[in-house]
Protein backbone atom coordinates (compact mmCIF):
# COMPACT_ATOMS: atom_id res chain seq x y z
CA UNK A 1 0.00 0.00 0.00
CA UNK A 2 1.41 3.61 -0.93
CA UNK A 3 2.08 5.58 1.89
CA UNK A 4 0.07 8.44 0.75
CA UNK A 5 -3.12 10.18 2.37
CA UNK A 6 -5.00 12.42 -0.58
CA UNK A 7 -6.99 15.00 0.71
CA UNK A 8 -9.11 17.25 -1.66
CA UNK A 9 -9.39 21.41 -0.56
CA UNK A 10 -11.77 24.25 -1.58
CA UNK A 11 -10.90 26.52 1.28
CA UNK A 12 -14.00 25.78 2.56
CA UNK A 13 -14.49 24.95 6.65
CA UNK A 14 -15.36 21.57 6.00
CA UNK A 15 -12.19 20.99 3.87
CA UNK A 16 -10.25 22.31 6.62
CA UNK A 17 -11.58 19.91 8.74
CA UNK A 18 -10.72 17.54 6.16
CA UNK A 19 -7.43 18.64 5.93
CA UNK A 20 -6.51 18.68 9.67
CA UNK A 21 -7.89 15.41 10.09
CA UNK A 22 -5.88 13.69 7.51
CA UNK A 23 -2.85 15.69 8.50
CA UNK A 24 -3.00 13.56 11.86
CA UNK A 25 -3.46 10.36 9.95
CA UNK A 26 -0.48 11.26 8.16
CA UNK A 27 1.57 11.75 10.22
CA UNK A 28 0.66 8.91 12.64
CA UNK A 29 1.28 6.59 10.21
CA UNK A 30 4.34 8.65 8.76
CA UNK A 31 2.65 9.02 5.34
CA UNK A 32 2.84 12.01 2.57
CA UNK A 33 0.22 14.28 2.71
CA UNK A 34 -0.96 15.20 -0.76
CA UNK A 35 -3.08 18.11 -0.63
CA UNK A 36 -4.98 18.29 -3.91
CA UNK A 37 -7.45 21.44 -4.85
CA UNK A 38 -9.27 20.99 -8.50
CA UNK A 39 -10.62 24.45 -10.49
CA UNK A 40 -12.68 22.04 -12.88
CA UNK A 41 -12.10 25.24 -16.07
CA UNK A 42 -14.33 22.38 -18.34
CA UNK A 43 -17.24 23.47 -16.15
CA UNK A 44 -17.09 27.52 -16.21
CA UNK A 45 -18.13 27.99 -19.94
CA UNK A 46 -21.29 29.87 -20.17
CA UNK A 47 -23.96 27.81 -21.94
CA UNK A 48 -23.23 29.47 -25.52
CA UNK A 49 -19.92 28.20 -25.34
CA UNK A 50 -18.15 31.30 -24.77
CA UNK A 51 -15.42 30.78 -22.17
CA UNK A 52 -14.63 33.16 -18.87
CA UNK A 53 -12.21 35.76 -19.30
CA UNK A 54 -8.66 35.18 -18.96
CA UNK A 55 -8.10 37.31 -16.12
CA UNK A 56 -10.91 35.19 -14.23
CA UNK A 57 -9.54 31.86 -15.13
CA UNK A 58 -6.07 33.66 -13.47
CA UNK A 59 -8.17 34.54 -10.26
CA UNK A 60 -9.43 30.97 -9.90
CA UNK A 61 -6.09 29.21 -10.23
CA UNK A 62 -4.68 31.56 -7.61
CA UNK A 63 -7.24 31.00 -5.29
CA UNK A 64 -6.92 27.28 -5.79
CA UNK A 65 -3.16 27.61 -5.19
CA UNK A 66 -3.92 29.79 -2.35
CA UNK A 67 -6.29 27.06 -1.26
CA UNK A 68 -3.30 24.60 -1.11
CA UNK A 69 -1.54 27.10 0.77
CA UNK A 70 -3.65 27.74 3.57
CA UNK A 71 -4.42 23.33 3.96
CA UNK A 72 -0.47 23.46 3.99
CA UNK A 73 -0.17 25.52 7.30
CA UNK A 74 -2.95 24.34 8.63
CA UNK A 75 -1.34 20.40 8.06
CA UNK A 76 2.36 21.92 9.28
CA UNK A 77 0.36 23.21 12.58
CA UNK A 78 -0.92 19.45 13.21
CA UNK A 79 2.64 17.86 12.39
CA UNK A 80 5.44 20.76 11.91
CA UNK A 81 7.36 17.87 10.27
CA UNK A 82 5.07 16.33 8.24
CA UNK A 83 5.98 15.24 4.30
CA UNK A 84 3.53 17.47 1.63
CA UNK A 85 3.03 17.55 -1.89
CA UNK A 86 0.55 20.43 -2.94
CA UNK A 87 -1.05 20.07 -6.18
CA UNK A 88 -3.98 22.15 -8.34
CA UNK A 89 -5.37 21.29 -11.34
CA UNK A 90 -7.34 22.52 -14.05
CA UNK A 91 -9.84 19.17 -14.08
CA UNK A 92 -13.27 18.29 -12.31
CA UNK A 93 -12.64 17.59 -8.76
CA UNK A 94 -14.72 13.93 -8.97
CA UNK A 95 -12.29 12.21 -12.01
CA UNK A 96 -9.20 13.92 -10.58
CA UNK A 97 -9.19 12.61 -7.12
CA UNK A 98 -10.68 8.93 -8.57
CA UNK A 99 -7.75 9.33 -10.28
CA UNK A 100 -5.40 10.61 -7.76
CA UNK A 101 -6.52 7.31 -5.51
CA UNK A 102 -4.67 5.02 -7.29
CA UNK A 103 -2.09 3.56 -4.94
CA UNK A 104 -3.08 6.33 -2.31
CA UNK A 105 -3.53 4.53 1.52
CA UNK A 106 -6.70 6.93 1.71
CA UNK A 107 -8.97 9.73 0.44
CA UNK A 108 -10.09 12.21 2.51
CA UNK A 109 -12.73 14.65 2.19
CA UNK A 110 -15.45 17.16 4.38
CA UNK A 111 -18.79 16.83 4.46
CA UNK A 112 -19.85 20.00 4.04
CA UNK A 113 -18.50 22.85 1.56
CA UNK A 114 -19.59 26.10 -0.04
CA UNK A 115 -16.98 26.15 -2.53
CA UNK A 116 -16.20 24.72 -6.14
CA UNK A 117 -14.54 21.47 -4.56
CA UNK A 118 -16.65 20.26 -2.02
CA UNK A 119 -20.00 21.61 -3.61
CA UNK A 120 -19.74 18.96 -6.23
CA UNK A 121 -18.67 16.30 -3.55
CA UNK A 122 -21.23 16.12 -1.66
CA UNK A 123 -24.40 13.75 -1.87
CA UNK A 124 -24.45 11.64 -5.12
CA UNK A 125 -20.88 12.26 -5.65
CA UNK A 126 -19.45 11.15 -2.26
CA UNK A 127 -21.00 8.01 -3.20
CA UNK A 128 -19.31 8.49 -6.65
CA UNK A 129 -15.36 8.53 -5.04
CA UNK A 130 -16.85 5.81 -2.97
CA UNK A 131 -17.82 3.21 -5.23
CA UNK A 132 -14.85 4.25 -7.50
CA UNK A 133 -11.95 5.23 -5.59
CA UNK A 134 -8.97 2.94 -5.27
CA UNK A 135 -8.41 3.43 -1.96
CA UNK A 136 -10.77 3.93 1.07
CA UNK A 137 -12.42 6.85 1.82
CA UNK A 138 -12.64 9.07 4.60
CA UNK A 139 -15.71 11.45 4.94
CA UNK A 140 -14.81 13.66 8.46
CA UNK A 141 -17.62 15.12 9.99
CA UNK A 142 -17.97 17.29 12.94
CA UNK A 143 -20.37 15.10 15.35
CA UNK A 144 -23.95 17.20 16.85
CA UNK A 145 -23.24 19.97 14.70
CA UNK A 146 -20.99 21.47 16.34
CA UNK A 147 -18.14 21.19 14.06
CA UNK A 148 -15.52 19.14 15.87
CA UNK A 149 -14.15 15.94 14.85
CA UNK A 150 -14.36 13.51 17.72
CA UNK A 151 -10.96 12.17 18.94
CA UNK A 152 -12.31 10.01 21.57
CA UNK A 153 -15.19 6.99 21.44
CA UNK A 154 -14.50 3.85 19.78
CA UNK A 155 -14.06 2.34 16.23
CA UNK A 156 -17.88 1.42 15.18
CA UNK A 157 -18.18 -1.60 12.22
CA UNK A 158 -20.98 -2.51 10.74
CA UNK A 159 -20.63 -6.52 9.75
CA UNK A 160 -23.28 -8.93 7.89
CA UNK A 161 -21.01 -11.29 6.80
CA UNK A 162 -20.30 -10.74 3.09
CA UNK A 163 -16.55 -10.14 1.28
CA UNK A 164 -16.98 -6.56 1.68
CA UNK A 165 -17.72 -6.73 5.61
CA UNK A 166 -14.97 -8.46 5.94
CA UNK A 167 -12.60 -6.15 3.84
CA UNK A 168 -14.33 -3.39 6.17
CA UNK A 169 -13.46 -5.56 9.86
CA UNK A 170 -9.96 -5.37 8.46
CA UNK A 171 -9.58 -1.79 8.29
CA UNK A 172 -11.49 -1.41 11.72
CA UNK A 173 -9.36 -3.36 13.53
CA UNK A 174 -6.20 -1.21 12.13
CA UNK A 175 -7.83 2.12 12.62
CA UNK A 176 -8.85 0.94 16.64
CA UNK A 177 -5.53 -0.50 16.71
CA UNK A 178 -3.39 2.73 15.26
CA UNK A 179 -5.58 4.99 17.82
CA UNK A 180 -5.77 2.53 21.07
CA UNK A 181 -9.52 2.68 20.75
CA UNK A 182 -12.31 0.02 21.17
CA UNK A 183 -13.83 -1.71 18.76
CA UNK A 184 -17.71 -1.75 18.31
CA UNK A 185 -18.95 -4.50 16.44
CA UNK A 186 -22.49 -4.31 15.15
CA UNK A 187 -24.62 -7.24 13.43
CA UNK A 188 -27.95 -6.28 12.82
CA UNK A 189 -30.16 -8.53 11.38
CA UNK A 190 -33.48 -6.84 10.92
CA UNK A 191 -34.32 -4.85 7.64
CA UNK A 192 -37.73 -4.30 7.30
CA UNK A 193 -40.33 -2.01 9.26
CA UNK A 194 -43.20 -3.84 11.54
CA UNK A 195 -45.03 -0.48 11.55
CA UNK A 196 -45.98 -0.92 7.42
CA UNK A 197 -49.30 -1.80 6.81
CA UNK A 198 -47.95 -3.93 3.90
CA UNK A 199 -44.66 -5.12 5.59
CA UNK A 200 -43.85 -8.73 5.51
CA UNK A 201 -42.03 -8.92 8.95
CA UNK A 202 -45.04 -10.32 11.23
CA UNK A 203 -45.29 -13.14 8.70
CA UNK A 204 -41.09 -14.36 9.14
CA UNK A 205 -40.48 -16.01 12.27
CA UNK A 206 -39.72 -14.38 15.70
CA UNK A 207 -36.32 -12.56 15.03
CA UNK A 208 -34.95 -13.52 18.48
CA UNK A 209 -35.62 -16.78 17.90
CA UNK A 210 -32.30 -16.10 15.28
CA UNK A 211 -30.98 -14.66 17.67
CA UNK A 212 -27.78 -17.95 18.19
CA UNK A 213 -26.94 -17.95 14.85
CA UNK A 214 -26.72 -14.53 14.43
CA UNK A 215 -24.31 -14.92 17.60
CA UNK A 216 -22.70 -17.38 16.35
CA UNK A 217 -21.87 -15.62 12.59
CA UNK A 218 -19.95 -12.74 14.39
CA UNK A 219 -18.26 -14.76 16.86
CA UNK A 220 -16.71 -16.81 13.56
CA UNK A 221 -16.33 -13.13 11.63
CA UNK A 222 -14.10 -11.57 14.39
CA UNK A 223 -12.03 -14.80 15.65
CA UNK A 224 -9.15 -14.07 13.35
CA UNK A 225 -8.75 -10.75 14.04
CA UNK A 226 -8.61 -10.63 17.51
CA UNK A 227 -5.40 -12.94 17.40
CA UNK A 228 -4.02 -10.78 14.91
CA UNK A 229 -4.87 -7.51 17.32
CA UNK A 230 -4.84 -9.37 21.01
CA UNK A 231 -4.62 -5.40 21.90
CA UNK A 232 -7.86 -4.09 20.93
CA UNK A 233 -10.84 -4.23 23.43
CA UNK A 234 -13.93 -5.75 21.52
CA UNK A 235 -17.48 -5.16 22.16
CA UNK A 236 -20.09 -7.13 20.25
CA UNK A 237 -23.59 -5.11 19.63
CA UNK A 238 -25.97 -7.38 18.06
CA UNK A 239 -30.02 -5.94 17.29
CA UNK A 240 -32.63 -6.44 15.92
CA UNK A 241 -32.63 -3.24 14.19
CA UNK A 242 -32.37 -1.86 10.79
CA UNK A 243 -28.26 -1.96 10.02
CA UNK A 244 -28.92 2.26 9.09
CA UNK A 245 -30.16 3.22 12.03
CA UNK A 246 -28.44 1.15 14.34
CA UNK A 247 -24.80 2.76 12.86
CA UNK A 248 -26.39 6.42 12.92
CA UNK A 249 -26.91 5.77 16.53
CA UNK A 250 -23.80 4.23 17.57
CA UNK A 251 -21.94 7.29 15.48
CA UNK A 252 -23.02 9.83 18.09
CA UNK A 253 -20.38 8.68 20.08
CA UNK A 254 -17.75 6.90 18.16
CA UNK A 255 -14.46 8.92 16.39
CA UNK A 256 -15.15 6.53 13.68
CA UNK A 257 -17.32 4.75 11.36
CA UNK A 258 -16.48 1.89 9.13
Amino acid sequence: MNNTILVGTDGSPGAEQAVAWAAGEAAARGDVLRIVSAVNIAGLYYGGGAPLGESMLNDLRRASEGFVRQAEVIARSVSPSLRIEGRTSPEAPVPLLIEQSRGARMLVVGSAGYGQFLSTVLGSTTSALVGHASCPVAVVRGRDGTGEVPSDGPVVVGIDGSPVSERAVAMAFEEASLRGAPLVALHAWSDVVYESTRGTARLLPQWESLRDDEERLLAERLAGWQEKYPGVEIRRDLRVDRPRHALLELSGRARLVV
